[in-house]
């Protein structure tokens, strides 16, 4: 096919020092060219005129719940922090059906993709009776929605009567974790550049699965070079969780279980002593920043300047959509500048936001594919228009994304592919969605 000139866009970012000032030339899926300003490309083109548009790397979520679509703002969990939050949500999340998890994951990928987030983590802990092939449901949506994803198989061991917090019901054996584990990652992970869909191990967290379930995952990741992620020092109640049960805070719990080390992410990352940020760097250990969710819950700041000085990568996720209560990147994005601004200052710059949500989540994720605007790597964009009355008065493109609170992409393309066309999915029935996964709400609620 005929390359594709982004032709002349009014703003770009391409999360590196590249000039793109021109626009940047998409062929076979990948970028091929980027255009300095005042440039041409080196090749024939059709045009995309882009003068409207400011142009980023597709944004990229490293941690998220797709199923929780299905339990925003639910009153009886509106003003409390996370150990009861669970524990009232259990009970509900324990009654899903594959059905309403396959509507959930519609509406939470088509939110991601209209935010302009072309890549999304989720991670799915959740397998009552019923509910053995909630990935592969993931899975089919993914490849639907013409995203990519990585799906991480969790798993919580840990129940009420052992000590944990979630209902027996949502427990599985290690035997029956470890099985699934294998099978999806044989099944569904792809590996290398453009990868569509990658499997991760990913036990819950240290208040719902045993130390042997994070071993025996470890051992597995290993041995499939695969991925690994949990929640780790989300709040200070999950600090003393661990002290309590194994004797251990949260580092040294991880480091005994086996995954210290640069295969893992972490989920939230807020609650780490000077000595511990020192060696989650050291061991190349990344970080999942949740702002909105950590602010909802009030479960503190990570300390994000911080842990990346030391060496951690970090990369911004939603979190579920219980507990955000949106499925939004680019707002992720704007909430992470300021709630880091609030704690190192206003010199925090947005470009450093938005590569947190770009190269930063790619890095995340072990991916050095995407994230960025540069020759070689994966067509993945995110085009937003400036022409709505937010943004009326607006100066310097790229800072008025976050400053006036862009909340939706206009066009959006991955793998060379447009997914977003005029701001809209083609083909996808928003309202049908809408009406169906609404009902699917009202009655797993309802129980």
């Amino acid at each position: 096919m005929t390359p594709l000139w982004i032709k002349n866009p009014l703003g770009i970012f391409t999360a590196n020092d590249h000039d793109a000032g021109g626009g940047l030339v998409v062929s076979d899926g990948k970028i091929v060219e980027l255009v300095p300003s005042g440039g041409q490309p080196s090749m024939p083109c059709t045009v995309f005129d882009a003068s409207g548009h400011v142009v980023l790397p597709g944004l990229i979520n490293t941690h998220h719940h797709f199923y929780q679509t299905l339990t925003r703002a639910w009153g009886p969990v509106a003003n409390v922090p996370l150990f009861p939050w669970l524990q009232n949500l259990y009970p509900v999340w324990a009654r899903l059906t594959p059905r309403s998890l396959e509507l959930a994951v519609q509406v939470a990928l088509a939110e991601l993709l209209l935010s302009g987030c072309t890549t999304a983590a989720d991670h799915h802990y959740l397998f009552p009776d019923g509910m053995e092939d909630a990935i592969d449901i993931e899975v089919a949506a993914v490849r639907s929605m013409g995203m990519r994803a990585t799906l991480t198989r969790g798993s919580m061991t840990l129940g009420e009567d052992d000590g944990g917090l979630p209902p027996r019901t949502t427990v599985q054996s290690p035997e029956a974790i470890l099985a699934d584990s294998e099978r999806l990652i044989r099944q569904y992970h792809e590996t290398g550049d453009g990868a569509s869909v990658q499997i991760a191990l990913a036990p819950c967290s240290p208040f719902s699965v045993t130390k042997e379930i994070m071993a025996e995952s470890a051992a597995m990741a290993e041995r499939y070079d695969v991925r690994l992620h949990t929640h780790l020092a989300e709040t200070i109640d999950e600090e003393d969780f661990c002290r309590s049960m194994f004797g251990l805070r949260t580092v040294d719990y991880l480091e005994s279980v086996g995954w210290l080390g640069n295969r893992t992410w972490l989920g939230h990352g807020i609650h780490f002593n000077d000595e511990e940020i020192a060696r989650l760097g050291a061991a190349g250990t990344a970080v999942a920043h949740c702002p909105t969710s950590n602010m909802r819950l009030a479960s503190g700041t990570a300390r994000v300047l911080e842990l990346e000085a030391a060496g951690v990568p970090v990369g911004l996720g939603v979190d579920g959509s219980a507990s955000n209560d949106a499925s939004n990147m680019i707002l992720e994005a704007r909430q992470a500048l300021y709630l880091q601004r609030l704690r190192y200052g206003a010199s925090v710059p947005v470009e450093r936001a938005l590569g947190w949500a770009t190269r930063g989540s790619a890095a995340v994720l072990g991916r050095s594919d995407i994230g960025q605007l540069a020759p070689g790597l994966q067509a993945d964009l995110a085009l937003f228009k400036l022409d709505s009355l937010r943004f009326s008065g607006s100066h310097d493109p790229v800072a008025a994304l976050l400053l006036c609170g862009a909340d939706r992409a206009d066009r959006v393309m991955v793998g060379g592919k447009w997914r977003v066309v005029d701001g809209a999915i083609p083909d996808l029935d928003v309202a049908g969605l809408i009406a169906e996964h609404s009902a699917a709400a009202r009655k797993l609620v309802a129980g």
